[in-house]
């Protein structure tokens, strides 16, 4: 029976760790594990054998990081292992006297994607799409993508997994404590994403133990309607004589399991410290539960790679200013490819109270796919909101949803048959929110009824894709009044009865209402305020125009969505009308220009946005009139100092802290050039080593660490990954360093963390170590020795500024 048959109508079991057995079967730290499945198949098949014995429905074959980003061994090639690979799990399934299942098992490649790394979204799929082929070529039951912590590099796992195999795809993340991801993603952003690809399962592995995971599994359940996954540790990773263990034992396991099952889940199974005895104990003590039933969700979601907007009953804002229509210099922005203006569009509309972007580059003379791949690319570096890609470019839709770091918004689709066949597909393929036009081959319906006509057409042929309403919105269009005169009415009356009859969100460009009047601010605020009124969710507006933004803010007071009037009083309070009139005025005189556009850029401006063009003319600029010292003093180190407070915060994220520092590692690089030129000396900087320690490849971490100590003028002596002891003291000794940071995210290669630490106490003891990984915690760091543990790199750059008495 193929196993999506089984999916949500029974619990299934996988299997624990691995990497735990195979550690103490004899594996070296360092040595590949999938190596074994050619050199010892033996040790590797009877682990999958007691296994299945102790209760596993499903195995996951040793395959873990069998792709070429990640898996170098001279002697063998990624194909040999995987066929081996499974090969040994079917054995062991074969001595099994019921059905059971093996999964390829897809970990991640171990490095950050562009813009956060180096690892191109192509490249990464094309690695994952040749461990699928050889996965599906000999014999694998379903696909099962593991221990990912970025929505980015799974999402080219999951296109590589549907797009080169029939099997299913099971996936799970790796969520902290607070329920996010390492490059900030959320429960629902994660959700809506996944299943928007059509997954077939989803959840949590690794990083925590049972316990820990509950809350999250508990979002999970409230998002999603698809089968959960939950793969816990065996508690947190503890250390004794040299050796790690897990301080959740069987029974214990087992009996928090229960709550899991009971909290929703029906795919269970264990990950690091894992044996088969928990899962024995974990089948005897579940086995017997009843399901929870999954419930069907109805959320609207749009999402980025940061953060989950929900379309709900709630107006949103859509922002409307990355679209050449009406505006000259943005059409010149997009012909010189002046990114800098596009991007500081983006981020104006953000600070003014956009929850969405709608980003529109369609002109004549440009290669609209390629420009809407790098717009896409960019806006996503300096902002988290979500985007609506608007376009009828098919191809420029289709590469804008491939490589969107998210569940976008999709503008759009309308009632004509041609429209449906293009763009149905991309949605069910690629997911989305899609913006469904109510016009047809007849044009655009003069009257309500035709337009709620053309929307149920839109909605049941989506349904034939297997879209659901949640995933349509509905845009009713807005016909300018001095034109029809009864274009208002029609398109209000239109607005509420698609809510009501149909129960789904709706969208307007608002500002169409007035084309060809005087003063368009005051009939586009009130036209605003009854389509709220009346139904809408979204309107696609201009956030910086006031006259807007009053009637957003004064619908949400009166109607209950502003508590406590919060963000109407914070935002007025103290202002006059005088004010803003003057302010809506001065707006409306610059053609409803937003601040961006002629926005007095600062150095500590620029660096906090991630604008790498305008962080580099500033700076040159400044050179002229400031010392270069007090430049870094007093516009560097503080625009790095907010950035860094607010990803502690959980207010920037991973790829917004890595674009600032990029920034500021420009505008270094000319102050530097300058000094150099002038004969001035730069200050002395302290030295830091960074490495990942013997046995692990993974440097995610380590060079997240070395970005933000360089941009904070320390100076980085970077190992690498699988660097050994003797190698890191060497180099200790020979500079003299005082400060080293090691980084391990495999449990099995903290012993080698342990190692370094004890040979640096013997050979330097005046140097201090401080630790930091997925693997690790305050515990852990305490009795391997470190001096200090860093939870995240900011955390780093603390100790380290600490350290050396840069603060006190």
């Amino acid at each position: 029976m193929n196993i999506r048959e089984r999916l949500g109508k029974e619990l299934l079991f996988l299997d624990g760790g691995m990497g735990t057995l195979l550690q103490a079967e004899g594996l070296a730290p360092g040595e590949l594990p999938e190596t074994w499945n050619i050199e010892h198949p033996e040790k590797v098949e009877a682990i999958h054998r007691r296994y299945y014995e102790a209760g596993s429905d499903v195995v996951l074959a040793n395959t873990f990081g069998a792709n070429v980003c990640k898996f170098h061994d001279d002697r063998y090639t990624v194909e040999e292992v995987i066929r081996a690979g499974i090969a040994n799990a079917k054995r062991a399934g074969e001595q099994i006297g019921k059905e059971t299942y093996v999964a390829l098992d897809m970990g991640p490649t171990g490095k950050l994607l562009k813009p956060m790394g180096d690892l191109d979204f192509d490249d990464a799929y094309e690695a994952f799409a040749e461990a699928v082929r050889y996965g599906e070529k000999y014999g694998a039951d379903l696909i099962h993508i593991e221990t990912m912590s970025d929505t980015y590099e799974v999402k080219a796992a999951i296109l590589a997994a549907k797009e080169n195999s029939s099997l299913p795809v099971f996936v799970t993340m790796i969520f902290d404590e607070r329920g996010k991801l390492l490059t900030g993603g959320d429960v629902p952003s994660v959700v809506a994403m996944l299943e928007g690809l059509r997954v077939d399962a989803l959840g949590l592995n690794c990083g925590l133990g049972p316990k820990q995971m509950l809350p999250i599994l508990n979002d999970l359940r409230r998002y999603t309607s698809l089968p959960i996954i939950v793969k816990p540790n065996a508690g947190l990773p503890k250390q004794k004589n040299g050796e790690t263990y897990y301080d959740v034992e069987p029974d214990e396991f087992a009996r928090i399991m229960q709550e899991v099952v009971k909290g929703g889940a029906c795919v269970i199974g264990g990950c690091c410290g894992t044996t088969p005895e928990h899962i024995k104990k974990l089948v005897e003590e579940c086995k017997d539960l009843p399901l929870r039933e999954i419930e069907k969700k109805h959320d609207t979601i749009v999402s980025s790679y940061g953060q989950a907007v929900i379309l709900d009953d709630m107006p949103r804002i859509i922002g409307e200013r990355i679209n050449p229509t009406g505006k000259k210099k943005f059409k010149e922005a997009l012909k010189n490819e002046d990114m800098d203006y596009i991007l500081k569009e983006a981020i104006t509309q953000q600070d003014k109270g956009a929850h969405i972007l709608d980003v529109n580059v369609g002109l004549p003379d440009i290669d609209e796919v390629a420009m809407m791949e790098k717009v896409v690319k960019e806006l996503q570096s300096v902002t988290s909101l979500p985007l609506q890609i608007d376009t009828v470019d098919g191809k420029a839709m289709e590469r804008a949803m491939r490589i969107y770091n998210g569940k976008p918004m999709i503008n759009s689709v309308n009632g004509k048959q041609v429209s449906m066949d293009e763009v149905f597909p991309l949605i069910r393929k690629y997911g989305g929110v899609v913006v469904g036009l109510t016009i047809d081959e007849e044009g655009i319906p003069k009257d309500a009824e035709g337009r709620v006509r053309v929307a149920g057409k839109i909605i049941n042929e989506a349904a034939k894709y297997g879209i659901d309403k949640k995933d349509i919105v509905i845009d009713v269009l807005t016909m300018t009044i001095s034109s029809e005169k009864d274009g208002a009415k029609v398109t209000l009356e239109a607005l509420k009865r698609v809510r009501e009859e149909f129960g789904v969100r709706t969208v307007l460009g608002v500002s169409n209402i007035s084309f060809g009047l005087p003063r368009r601010p005051i009939v586009n605020s009130y036209f605003y305020a009854m389509a709220m009124q009346n139904g809408l969710t979204a309107g696609i507006i201009n956030p910086s125009s006031e006259d807007m933004m009053k009637a957003y803010r004064s619908y949400n007071a009166l109607m209950g969505f502003d508590e406590n009037c919060t963000n109407y009083i914070s935002t007025y309070a103290g202002t006059t009308e005088t004010v803003t009139v003057q302010a809506s005025q001065a707006a409306a005189a610059a053609g409803n220009a937003p601040k961006a556009a002629g926005v007095e850029m600062t150095l500590k401006y620029a660096i906090e946005r991630g604008l790498k063009e305008e962080a580099h003319h500033i700076t040159r600029d400044l050179i002229g009139t400031r010392e270069p010292l007090d430049i870094i003093q007093e516009e560097l180190i503080p625009a790095l100092n907010v950035v860094g407070e607010g990803f502690e915060k959980g207010t920037v994220f991973l790829p917004q802290l890595l674009m600032s520092a990029d920034a500021a590692k420009i505008a270094f690089a000319v102050i530097k050039d300058v000094l150099a030129s002038s004969g001035q000396e730069e200050e002395k900087k302290e030295k830091i080593i960074l490495a990942t320690v013997k046995g692990d490849i993974h440097d995610i971490g380590k060079n997240i660490v070395k970005v933000l100590l360089e941009n904070y003028g320390f100076d980085v002596i970077d190992l690498g990954k699988d660097v050994p002891p003797e190698a890191i003291v060497e180099k200790a000794v020979e500079e003299n360093v005082t400060l080293v940071g090691l980084s391990a995210l495999m449990t099995t290669t903290v012993v080698s963390m342990e190692e370094t630490i004890k040979l640096l106490r013997e050979k330097k003891p005046d140097c201090k170590v401080m630790v930091g990984g997925a693997v690790l915690n305050q515990d852990y760091a305490d009795m391997i020795g470190a001096d200090f543990y860093g939870k995240d790199a900011m955390q780093s750059v603390h100790y380290a500024q600490k350290f050396f008495g840069m603060v006190e």
